[in-house]
């Protein structure tokens, strides 16, 4: 088979999958829909922990959790979830979005778009547990 034929397919197979993909509606976002979604995420993270309650943002774009071990934050990485602690977090709101800086390598620093309430009812929320 000539180069470029092979070429056409492999960039022409590439192609579909991803448009395939897109289609059939795999490439969104997760959302965390309820609390059973954000303590799973929690739990998948940190299992030695029990989550005790779990406030979701409006959007579905993270939620805070309360837990026996401290304070918390889930939030998608694409189709996952990921979780931090919130010891020592710094919190700041630029119009739609929350920044929280943590002391952790690993995520240094979070950005959520949420809407303008949850903005600052989270800020509120996460600088009283800091």
């Amino acid at each position: 088979m000539p180069l470029g034929s092979l070429v056409v397919l492999v960039v022409g197979g590439i192609a579909g999958i991803a448009l395939l993909t897109h289609v059939l509606g795999w490439s969104q976002p997760r959302q965390l829909l309820t609390e059973e979604d954000a303590s799973r995420g929690w739990l998948r993270e940190f299992p030695d922990t029990t989550v005790t309650s779990v406030t979701l943002c409006a959007n579905g774009a993270a939620a805070l959790i309360a837990s026996d071990a401290g304070p918390g934050l889930v939030w998608p990485m694409g189709a996952d979830t990921s979780a931090r602690f919130l010891t020592g977090a710094q919190v700041t709101v630029r119009k739609d979005r929350l920044i929280v800086r943590l002391q952790d390598y690993t995520a240094p620093r979070i950005t959520l778009r949420l809407g303008p309430d949850d903005c600052a009812a989270w800020r509120d929320r996460i600088r009283g547990t800091t």
